[in-house]
């Protein structure tokens, strides 16, 4: 056996362990074929199931361009008279012929027949860079539902899909260079008749092939591929499993057809309108998806690259893009990087989302800091680390951290600050604890969907606490100049992205779970009805008192913040006096132009009256509806927040309600939030929703027969208000009699 030394220098063997390197490095590079082979095929399906759909939308843009424009391709060159003369009225018939049928026409001579087809041809390529096609969840039909399918398999496959593909093409060329390289090795007979110098090349080879594996299996790396593989070999799911899956995440699969489609963004919009040398320093931040169980779009891959790149930032995305992802996102790139603690500053009507989200959306251990216990979770939390997740208000409770450079382990490797915007007034008790923790820790993340840039001086007291040298740069007359021109000039310290300059794919439908914790005088209410087995007062126990109502403090704050935005907000709930609560708050609050609410005793004239003027209202406006009434036979199409007071015994109506504002007519995305209460009858609601019954109620309602009569498919009232109500009576261990309001 002879020994040579490899690239790492250590000594490598020559013949029997030499070949165990090499047969290693086969099955390795086997894997890497087999994984971006199957990518391949699994991507061209959906590019197959897509081709139709944008040759349609491309034939119908086409419809409606004159034949006159095909000069302008040509620079004037064209003579259209014969083809007009003939007919010929958009570029579409002339894109759709051959040139065989254009020549038959009297008057198109062999060089206007290729020229017209080649300016049809230049716009269709054109248009096919613009047009997005939109999955219509309303109305499934074969090639959408065919496109739906396709798209499964790489959204099932999950994040680690894109973590294996980029790792295989990665060593892809690694291993086509080093397997046949070091092959050699593997018999005396051929390193013999190698000279001197091929025999040196053979060795290092087989040391760098050796150390390139032991790598690859040290990290999990061939048994990612082959798990990746598998994801992409299953089996088609069925009609049924594709849409109800595509109903419950849809912004992944759009995610996914945006990048295959290749129909990104604006770069410069997706990228916040920064200047060349902060996008560059952005680009050039990686971003460590090892924790992170979700998939990002674009934009969003970006927002978390700049907050790391920037350090102490606002994120001031437009509510709707993600924003609380991105900085979970940034947590988990700090965790794979070994930092362990790290603290989420919100309102409390957010806390419990927050802690969900981050359980959800990474394999981070969040740990809600608040409550009558907070203080030994905090010193929990201090001790095995996480994410802390706690209020304004308790902040200033807690024990202020040392500074990261005299004690690393007791500052967190990065402050999330979400609804920064709360803490605008430096003088109040919240900002100056905000205020403490900033200065301690090295990375900092506000979040606001509010826009800062009509807001000057607010947003000179949020960059005052992250990099205090950029408030002197920030003047009015940047405002003035125009948004753009603004955010160029604060780009060290603020990015916002616009729902209509990012998402492609609009009209896109994202929901959002809002999960309070009753208030103290919630509990009590909710108690009583309990004890009472009434059904129906338990479902909006959580409006009983409203002053301190859980659910309305933050009903009331989704609304301002759309308020901020310029959208339009529908309020459903199944209860008159529920509507008549958010009403009278609303009012009192910073809500502005409520209508309604349209109920089952207004007369229909009176209904579309309220829709026209909800619709027609410039700007900001609020439309209260109860749900069996505002659910059916009303367009609300101008809506772009939906507000769900609490979850429905029927899926049906919910469905049906939503799909008022999420329809064909829809400009925008239409963003739903769904108010739940932790621990109580919304809680059991959609445990029992959520079953395989409702997974079928889901599908079945696409039938003509279930949209007519949903009942047809609903789950009895009745049979769900029973066994919550004992559930619940059993958890809270009350006695109470027949359920009532059933």
């Amino acid at each position: 056996m002879v020994e040579g030394e490899g690239a790492s220098g250590r000594p490598v063997a020559v013949g029997r362990r030499a070949r165990e390197v090499v047969a290693r490095g086969e099955r390795l590079a086997g894997l890497v074929r087999d994984v971006l082979a199957d990518h391949v095929r699994a991507v061209d399906q959906v590019r197959a199931a897509l081709a139709p759909l944008l040759a349609e939308l491309v034939a119908q843009e086409l419809e409606g361009i004159p034949v006159s424009r095909l000069k302008d391709v040509t620079e004037g060159r064209l003579r259209l008279g014969a083809l007009e003369g003939a007919g010929f009225g958009s570029v579409r018939p002339v894109f759709e012929a051959s040139r065989h049928e254009l020549r038959q026409i009297p008057g198109v001579g062999a060089q206007t027949a290729d020229q017209a087809l080649a300016a049809a041809r230049q716009i269709a390529r054109a248009l096919e860079e613009t047009v997005s096609v939109r999955i219509d969840v309303d109305h499934p039909e074969p090639r959408t539902t065919d496109l739906v399918i396709a798209l499964r398999r790489i959204v099932e496959a999950g994040p680690d899909l894109r973590r294996a593909v980029d790792a295989a093409r990665g060593m892809e060329r690694r291993l086509a260079a080093l397997v046949p390289a070091a092959r050699p090795a593997g018999g005396r007979l051929r390193m013999a008749l190698l000279g001197r110098a091929g025999r040196e090349s053979a060795l290092a080879a087989v040391g760098e092939l050796r150390s390139l594996v032991a790598d690859a299996v040290s990290k999990g790396v061939p048994m990612l591929f082959t798990q990746a593989s598998t994801d992409l070999l299953r089996e088609s799911a069925s009609d049924a499993e594709a849409w109800v899956d595509f109903e419950l995440r849809s912004a992944e699969y759009y995610s996914q057809l945006a990048e295959i489609a290749g129909s990104a963004p604006d770069v410069e919009a997706a990228e916040g309108f920064l200047p060349a040398e902060v996008a560059d320093r952005v680009h050039a931040q990686g971003l460590d998806d090892t924790h992170r169980r979700v998939s990002l779009r674009g934009y969003q891959d970006f927002g978390a690259r700049f907050a790391l790149a920037q350090r102490r930032v606002v994120l001031g995305d437009e509510m709707g893009l993600g924003k609380t992802i991105q900085a979970i996102a940034v947590l988990a790139h700090l965790a794979a990087g070994g930092h362990r603690h790290f603290l989420v500053v919100c309102p409390a009507s957010v806390l419990i989302n927050w802690t969900r989200e981050i359980g959800s959306r990474s394999t981070l251990r969040a740990v809600p800091v608040h409550g009558p216990e907070r203080l030994d979770a905090y010193a929990e939390w201090r001790e095995r680390g996480g994410v802390a997740v706690t209020t304004f208000d308790v902040l200033h409770s807690l024990p202020d951290p040392k500074k990261a450079e005299q004690n690393p382990l007791e500052a967190p490797a990065a402050l999330v600050v979400d609804e920064a915007h709360y803490v605008k007034n430096p003088d109040a008790r919240r900002s100056r604890a905000v205020a403490r923790w900033t200065n301690r820790c090295e990375r900092v993340l506000f979040l606001t969907g509010t826009p800062m840039e009509n807001r000057v001086e607010e947003f000179r007291a949020l960059v005052r606490y992250l990099q205090p040298d950029l408030v002197p740069r920030i003047q009015g007359s940047d405002v003035v100049a125009g948004p753009h021109t603004f955010r160029r000039s604060v780009a060290p310290a603020y990015l916002r992205r616009n729902q209509q300059d990012v998402l492609t794919e609009l009209p896109a439908l994202v929901q959002v779970d809002e999960w309070e914790e009753f208030s103290a005088a919630d509990q009590d209410a909710y108690r009583e009805a309990v004890a009472a087995g009434n059904f129906m007062a338990m479902r909006r126990a959580a409006y009983a008192h409203a002053e301190k109502s859980a659910k309305l403090q933050r009903l009331r704050e989704l609304v301002t913040e759309a308020a901020a935005n310029d959208l339009k907000v529908v309020v459903f709930s199944y209860f008159r006096d529920v509507l008549a609560t958010v009403q009278q708050a609303l009012g009192d609050g910073d809500g502005g132009g409520v209508l309604g609410p349209l109920a089952g005793g207004v007369p229909a004239v009176r209904r579309q009256q309220l829709v026209d003027e909800f619709t027609d209202a410039a700007g900001h406006a609020v439309l209260l509806c109860q749900i069996e009434a505002g659910g059916v036979g009303l367009n609300l199409q101008a809506a772009s927040v939906v507000i769900l007071c609490e979850p429905q015994v029927k899926p049906t109506l919910e469905h049906q309600a939503v799909a008022r504002a999420h329809r064909m007519g829809q400009v925008r995305s239409v963003q739903v939030h769904r108010l739940l209460a932790a621990d109580s009858v919304d809680d059991r609601l959609l445990r029992i929703l959520e079953s395989k019954e409702r997974l079928f109620d889901v599908y079945a309602r696409r039938s003509d027969v279930a949209e007519a009569t949903p009942d047809a498919v609903d789950v009895s009232d009745g049979a769900v208000a029973r066994r919550v109500v004992e559930e619940e009576q059993r958890r809270l261990s009350l006695a109470g009699g027949a359920s009532r309001g059933a």
